[in-house]
């Protein structure tokens, strides 16, 4: 066994070739109780597992997820209106035999119920890209808790096929493919016991055609552990799987299973010759649970974070293929984001100065229209003023050129008066 190691000194690097040897103990040291270690502390700490199911409203979700798990998770009925299509994430606790697993079960609302299907994806790919900053973001801290921080991302997506007997929808393409670089896909194919056997056989070759010829990367079983290759192997041959699901427990032979009673009779749902409710059982729970966790970790997790360090800006390898500093990186970068935000900054004062003299200049140009019609309106009200006070300097002339004539006439009018009533009363004499 090799092992090479880098040192640098003073900017000189050392390639140091170490042989590790191999030394036989002469006494029991202990190093086989590190499996139990490892047991007893994962069984202390119990496991997560997350898992996104995507498919159409109605299209039997939450049944399978409820067989899955024999047990009654917390059901919601969704609607087919919804505008867009979103996603609704439950935690639960589980425990068997001593296991304890923190099982996470996202489940899409709306999704295809849209007259414009073009972005139904979308709102998936977009959680699990979350999920994955999110842990990022753990990582980056300077004070980390990865020990009791709950791990989201998504470590296996159950892909809901509608059981129409004839192709794939171009929407089951495309989701598929924009999430098959994100999460381990597996398709299924949802309420099998609606089509023959026959049909379901040819259904089942024509769905893994269309999936490579598109370019469709699901997730295949694990073949390179002796242990579990010979039924992984097989199992690959019969996806995607066929499946049922039913929490009712239906009396056969005097034996209760849990099925869907028909008229012309009952679907077992663990009936190996009725789905592969078993099959799906077995490749997810039982064989390849711990595979799909390193899976989403050591490929899909990786991906994200590699693409995520180069927009940082952060290299393995300098252009003359040296080993990145870190330090280096950073400060590089640093400099870089400080020249930018320096001439970001250059560039709005520059944007600020021009609009405060913009916005003067308009100011200027309002105050001097408001002053020249001040102006105006000043000479037309002391005009108007000196023609008001002409026409009352004329009526008041009038008034009394009246008040004079109407005195003289009284005047006139006085000694007619006097005579008249003499005549009165003489005559009533």
């Amino acid at each position: 066994i090799y092992s090479y190691e880098f040192v640098y000194y003073e900017h000189v690097l050392i390639f140091k070739d170490r042989k590790v040897r191999a030394l036989p103990l002469s006494g029991h040291v202990g190093l086989d109780a590190l499996p139990d270690q490892l047991v007893n502390k994962s069984l202390g700490q119990g496991f997560c597992f997350n898992l996104l199911c995507v498919g159409e409203t109605g299209i039997g979700k939450s049944t399978l997820m409820n067989t899955l798990f024999s047990t009654d998770f917390e059901n919601l009925e969704s609607p087919h209106f919804e505008p867009r299509g979103k996603l609704r994430a439950r935690t639960y606790g589980l425990r068997e035999n001593g296991v304890q697993l923190k099982l996470t079960i996202v489940s899409t609302i709306g999704f295809g119920d849209q007259m414009n299907q073009q972005d139904s994806y979308q709102p998936i790919v977009d959680y699990v890209d979350a999920q994955f900053e999110s842990f990022l973001q753990e990582e980056l801290k300077i004070k980390r808790s990865l020990h009791n921080y709950h791990d989201s991302r998504v470590h296996v997506c159950l892909y809901f096929i509608a059981p129409s007997g004839h192709s794939l929808k171009s929407l089951d393409l495309v989701t598929m493919k924009k999430l098959d670089r994100k999460v381990n896909v597996i398709p299924v194919i949802a309420k099998s016991d609606t089509i023959s056997r026959a049909e379901l056989h040819s259904f089942k070759m024509k769905i893994m055609s269309e999936l490579v010829s598109s370019g469709v990367q699901i997730y295949q079983f694990p073949t390179d552990d002796e242990t579990v290759a010979g039924i992984n192997g097989v199992m690959n041959g019969h996806l995607p799987f066929a499946v049922v699901g039913s929490t009712e427990a239906i009396n056969v032979g005097n034996k209760l299973v849990r099925g869907r009673q028909y008229p012309w009779g009952v679907v077992q749902v663990e009936n190996g010759s009725h789905c592969d409710f078993v099959k799906l059982r077995e490749m997810l729970i039982s064989v390849n649970m711990n595979d799909l966790r390193e899976q989403t970790h050591a490929r899909h997790y990786e991906l994200y974070r590699r693409c995520r360090l180069q927009e940082m800006g952060f290299r393995d390898t300098e252009p003359n293929r040296k080993p990145a500093s870190l330090h280096q990186t950073y400060t590089a970068r640093r400099q870089e984001y400080l020249r930018e935000f320096h001439g970001v900054e250059e560039e709005m004062k520059q944007m600020f100065v021009q609009k405060v003299k913009r916005t003067e200049a308009e100011l200027k140009d309002a105050e001097e229209e408001l002053q020249f019609r001040f102006e105006r309106m000043k000479r037309l009200h002391q005009q108007e003023k000196k023609r008001l006070e002409e026409k009352r300097r004329i009526l008041e002339e009038d008034m009394n050129s009246f008040n004079k004539m109407r005195a003289a006439v009284e005047l006139l009018q006085a000694p007619s008066f006097s005579t008249a009533g003499k005549k009165d009363k003489d005559h009533k004499k």
